[in-house]
């Protein structure tokens, strides 16, 4: 029991450490999150996907056009199989462009989908896959990143 109590609370670290890189712009702390080879899939969103060294790329374009994101999560449904494990994540994500004013903000949730394996190193994302997407308030002529 204290085992599956110590991977869950790594687990939660781990997809909070996450958000904080992605909201401070450090996109090489992600390489501590996700396996080097993880797939990730942000279609959902318009985004892209394909492996982990692309898709950190493909962030960092395609939020570099935002003053302000905070991706704020809640409590993941993690369920624990040995060396592996599944999370279901919801996010809500006020952003705001920056070509806006301040008080241009929008807003986006999705549910963060992870498979996730035990490494040498720790708890690490092997999958990645957005889905239930939805905007408000989006600027009409804002576009994803190719």
């Amino acid at each position: 029991m204290m085992r599956a109590t110590d991977d869950i609370i790594a687990i939660q670290q781990l997809l909070a450490a996450y958000v904080f890189a992605i909201d401070a712009k450090d996109y090489d702390a992600l390489d501590a999150v996700f396996l080097p080879g993880a797939t990730v899939d942000y279609r959902a969103a318009g985004g892209a996907t394909g492996k982990w060294p692309t898709i950190k790329a493909w962030l960092e374009a395609a939020l570099a056009p935002f003053s302000l994101t905070q991706h704020l999560i809640g409590l993941p449904l993690i369920r624990l199989d040995g060396d592996r494990a599944s999370a279901r994540t919801m996010l809500f994500n006020p952003m705001r462009p920056a070509r806006s004013s301040n008080d241009a903000l929008f807003f986006v949730g999705c549910t963060y989908l992870d498979d996730l394996v035990r490494t040498s190193d720790g708890w690490r994302i092997a999958k990645r896959v957005e889905q239930d997407f939805w905007a408000k308030d989006a600027p009409a002529d804002l576009e994803p990143a190719a």
